[in-house]
């Protein structure tokens, strides 16, 4: 098989996954709300209104939504993973075309978006009961504890079994900086799981803004030419979008700790697999200035005894300055999309030039 008809060939199976997660999960989200709702699954805690007035005045009537959509989104990816590998084995050809388990590509993202989903379900699941501090679930020290273990294995995996102890700098190159890649490594991946988690608190925000990172990451995991890698981003693509047509305003669920937790390590993890960490601020812009903005306003609190936002993460601040929720959404959405295209034109750059 030549170059180009290679080309069509790879492309012709990720639009086919594409539809085939969409059309999934799209089947999927009515049953998952119905059980929700029958099971009261509810994000019944929408925080302490002593503590966070202008977050709990803005987002009350939010308070009977279930949670725990996200498990849709990796559900889906984990479900067609093994059920193409599966029936790759059982029969090839065509199953074999679309199947994307792949051991070099596609193992430690599965496994890391099932670990961190699982443990996002379990934290989600708390807090509905509300069990655990004030009701919410999971004590923020033991999540990071939990999710920073999920981050040694995948570092573990990359420098002990894969031998990977270089770290791409654009328009520099490669440096090998040795055990370095470990802290890197984890430190990558524990901040990209917390900063989808912060950015999941609008209708549709965090669905959006990660569907333009998990496209950034096919364009250029296909032109890598690891297309497996590609084909499961572009599962998680399908996935997003149909979770996104039940998630925007106003939403019949929210994503829950399970499905932004599991979401945000795999867009780490991804991220250093195509070697592409420093093109990560563009392509999860949003993340990024979410984490930033709970960052300096709790460093305010602290050493200066005032606030700088009137609400964090950022996009509550923008809502109680009176921008409406659709708003923010929309306008944070169109800045996910241009940063994204800021970094595709920069690591094209990089590589070309």
């Amino acid at each position: 098989m030549n170059g180009s008809a290679q080309i069509v060939f790879q492309v012709v199976r990720m639009l086919i996954l594409l539809a085939v997660s969409f059309g999934f999960s799209f089947l999927l989200a009515p049953l998952t709300i119905r059980l929700l709702h029958k099971f009261n699954l509810t994000k019944k805690n929408i925080r302490d209104a002593s503590l966070t007035p202008v977050f709990s005045r803005l987002h009350q009537n939010k308070s009977q939504t279930p949670t725990m959509g996200g498990v849709i989104i990796w559900g889906t990816v984990i479900v067609l993973a093994l059920l193409f590998l599966l029936l790759a084995k059982l029969a090839d050809g065509f199953w074999g075309y679309l199947n994307f388990v792949n051991r070099a590509q596609t193992y430690l993202p599965l496994a890391t978006m099932l670990i961190a989903g699982l443990i996002g379900l379990f934290d989600d699941f708390l807090g509905i009961l509300r069990i655990g501090p004030k009701g919410g679930g999971l004590q923020m020290k033991l999540k990071i504890i939990l999710y920073t273990s999920v981050a040694v294995i995948g570092a573990w995996w990359f420098y002990f079994r894969l031998g990977w102890s270089t770290f791409y700098v654009p328009f520099l190159g490669n440096f090998e900086i040795g055990w370095w890649y470990i802290p890197i490594f984890i430190f990558i991946i524990v901040a990209t799981a917390f900063s989808a988690n912060e950015t999941d608190g609008l209708d549709g925000l965090a669905g959006g803004a990660l569907l333009f990172a998990f496209g950034s990451l096919v364009v250029i995991s296909f032109v890598l030419g690891r297309y497996d890698l590609a084909a499961m981003e572009t599962v998680i693509m399908g996935a997003l979008l149909a979770f996104l047509w039940f998630n925007i305003y106003p939403a019949r669920f929210f994503m829950g700790d399970t499905g932004s937790m599991s979401l945000g390590i795999t867009l780490g993890v991804i991220a250093m697999l195509t070697g592409t960490a420093f093109f990560l601020p563009f392509f999860a812009l949003i993340l990024v200035v979410e984490s930033l903005s709970v960052i300096v306003q709790t460093i305010s609190k602290k050493f200066f005894h005032r606030k700088i936002f009137f609400s964090t993460p950022i996009h509550h601040h923008f809502e109680a300055i009176g921008w409406p929720e659709t708003q923010v959404t929309m306008r944070f959405w169109i800045i996910s999309a241009l940063a994204s295209a800021i970094g595709l034109a920069l690591f094209f750059l990089a590589r070309f030039l």
